[in-house]
């Protein structure tokens, strides 16, 4: 599992350090990370009180870096300061991305209609700040890609995270602008995401673990954790027959593209 000694480095640009499950080791996991290769974790926040959980932690560990805004979930919370809230908290300097933004029809905590709406307003946010976006999207594909549409100009890029729909849609999602992005769910024996995982160009794969969800053979059912990293990126070089080496260049190099990351290790 370590990349030490090897000398790869790795972006894990999905992970929620500030869930309860990191509560009592965070900083043991942070300096596992590091020993594994993992010296930047990009926290996507899922509202504003997450927000200020994560910026605890950015403010504490270096190499931590912060998205802010309201998860589809979380979407019925939106009020109508929310957008001038949002645009306060993005203005902190660890700051990279709109994000963990996007739809969700799995649950039903929010309706449809509302999660568009709020999903709108925060994608007009991001292109006003001129800042990427980190899209969340279960069971919701035509409509999360109808709202992007509706935004892109141009300006408009992110990630679509922790990636689980088909090649198809992937093609769609490329040629809207977006970087894909993968996680432990590529490990599965029962993953049907080779095809998609080995066609993504060089310039927009990204790599995550999402954890403390989503952790990667032979960790699955047990709490993820950013060290895991290169267990994801050798599923990585193996289906799309690169070298470790590659992997880990090439989605560090899009990391800090998109997400506009300073090239000094760990600030």
């Amino acid at each position: 599992m370590s990349s030490a000694g090897t000398g790869l480095r790795y972006i894990d640009t999905h992970c929620h350090l500030f869930w309860d499950d990191f509560a009592l080791d965070l900083r043991s996991v942070i300096l596992r990370a590091r020993a594994a290769g993992v010296d930047r974790i990009i926290i996507p926040a899922t509202d504003f009180e997450t927000f200020e959980q994560a910026r605890a932690i950015a403010d504490q560990h270096s190499g931590v870096y912060l998205a802010v805004g309201i998860h589809p979930h979380d979407a019925g919370k939106v009020t109508s300061c929310y957008l001038s809230r949002l645009r306060e908290l993005a203005a902190h300097p660890r700051v990279v991305a709109i994000g963990e933004i996007g739809l969700d029809y799995h649950y039903d905590f929010c309706s449809p209609h509302v999660q568009q709406s709020v999903l709108h307003a925060q994608l007009e946010v991001a292109q006003d700040l001129r800042l990427p976006v980190v899209l969340h999207n279960r069971e919701s594909d035509e409509d999360l890609l109808a709202v992007v549409r509706e935004h892109q100009d141009g300006t408009l890029g992110g990630q679509f995270h922790c990636f689980s729909s088909t090649a198809e849609y992937a093609t769609r999602v490329l040629d809207a602008g977006f970087h894909i992005s993968f996680t432990g769910n590529v490990t599965f024996k029962k993953s049907r995401l080779d095809a998609v995982l080995a066609n993504i160009p060089d310039d927009r794969l990204l790599i995550e673990t999402d954890a403390p969800f989503m952790s990667p053979v032979p960790h699955r059912g047990k709490r993820n954790e950013p060290a895991y990293i290169p267990l994801i990126a050798r599923r990585f070089a193996e289906t799309r027959h690169q070298s470790l080496q590659h992997i880990a260049a090439i989605t560090t190099r899009n990391a800090e593209r998109l997400f506009s990351l300073d090239r000094q290790r760990g600030e």
